[in-house]
């Protein structure tokens, strides 16, 4: 292991967390760390990293990037309206039974909460479908306290994205898109947004992972995270260090309900063409073969190649029309490489409908081509 630099370290101590069920605990409203010293007692002052540590670039200093992006971060408030979940009841007297009758077409008000970004000075905020979802009333909040009310431009639910718009009276304050491709894991990362409703919050981390599946999707490739994202977080931005959006924040995995250091961001090279076809259009089109797919888990008997197997093919469907049998072996899509069904499906869906397709495939140990129009996705729209 490395040794920490001297200007880094606390001088005659070393810092150890314990779980704070091993010791007594303090009600102070929030949940405190508690520290133990093994070692003399010292200030915390006494912790703090060297100026020279500073000025090397060891320690990150967040203030200046969040003092500049923190203006676009918006906290969004939603009303929605559900029925009355009343389950039947057979018995009861006539009055009972109208009063049941009456409360299953009551209509009752949902609140919620959640994040989002300006993308363009004109307006436009990104945000999370599951936030907005079907909501009868959004209303936005700066971070200068003013309130505006939004509506819904567009959602895609296969993405768990959505865009509003305001109409401000000036421009707004945006952020720019970054390239989640280029973003490395061990890269710093700032996340921004309204956790638990407390409003405009920063939290900082590292990208721990990238191309995660958590079975959100078919679209799943999610950047994962150890900045500290928790409920209302969702639809906040995930910044890299030059305070560029490479992410949008979607989910976490916790066992308790709160951040356990592993928050999932959709990332900016997804997003941004969903957003853009989103203001362009109100809705998301993708393109459609009709097929079920699945992995090879190995090498292929037959062709002695890797792709992806056709499990099935729908009825009236351009794959049915154009040819495509159960059991054939996709192995390229335009002459680029297809390994695995998650990257045709994503290959497919980036084509727009009713352009044609050249896929490469092996059937009964031969390889051919067979073109394909793409259709729509059923459902867009």
């Amino acid at each position: 292991m490395r040794p920490v630099p001297r200007d880094l370290a606390c001088p005659d101590s070393r810092i150890a967390i314990l779980s704070s069920a091993s010791l007594p605990r303090r009600r102070l409203g929030l949940l405190a760390t508690t520290l133990v010293l093994a070692g003399p007692l010292l200030p915390l002052s006494a912790c703090a990293p060297h100026p020279a540590a500073a000025q090397r670039g060891l320690i990150p200093d967040f203030a200046d990037l969040a003092e500049r992006v923190q203006p676009a971060v918006v906290n969004i408030a939603v009303t929605s309206e559900q029925r009355a979940e009343i389950p039947p009841e057979l018995r009861g007297t006539p009055f009972e039974r109208y009063f049941r009758d009456r409360m299953r077409n009551r209509r009752q008000e949902v609140q919620g909460a959640g994040s989002g970004f300006v993308i363009d000075p004109a307006g436009y905020i990104v945000t999370n479908n599951h936030v907005v979802g079907n909501a009868s009333k959004v209303v936005v909040a700066l971070q200068d306290g003013s309130e505006l009310q939004a509506r819904v431009v567009g959602t895609d639910d296969l993405t768990d994205l959505a865009l509003l718009k305001v109409d401000p009276r000036g421009p707004m304050t945006s952020v720019s898109w970054g390239s989640s491709a280029a973003a490395r894991v061990g890269s710093w990362v700032l996340a921004a947004g309204n956790p638990f409703g407390l409003g405009g919050t920063v939290t900082a981390g590292i990208i721990s992972a990238r191309g995660r599946e958590i079975g959100a999707g078919p679209f799943d490739d999610f950047i994962q995270t150890d900045a500290a994202i928790n409920p209302g977080n969702s639809g906040g931005p995930l910044f890299n260090a030059a305070g560029e959006v490479i992410g949008i924040n979607t989910a976490i995995y916790s066992p308790s309900g709160a951040s356990a250091g592993i928050g999932f961001a959709t990332p900016s090279d997804l997003a941004r063409p969903v957003i853009e076809q989103l203001r362009r259009d109100g809705r998301v089109e993708r393109g459609w073969l009709g097929v079920s797919v699945q992995d090879l888990l190995g090498e292929d008997g037959r062709s002695g190649r890797r792709g992806v197997l056709i499990a099935g093919v729908e009825r009236n469907s351009p794959a049915s029309r154009a040819g495509l049998r159960q059991n054939d072996i996709v192995i390229a899509i335009n002459g680029e490489r297809i390994e695995t069904s998650r990257a045709l499906v994503r290959t497919v869906a980036a084509v727009p409908p009713g352009q044609t397709l050249r896929l490469t495939l092996v059937r009964e140990g031969r390889e051919r081509e067979l073109p394909v129009q793409v259709g729509r996705r059923p459902g867009a729209g």
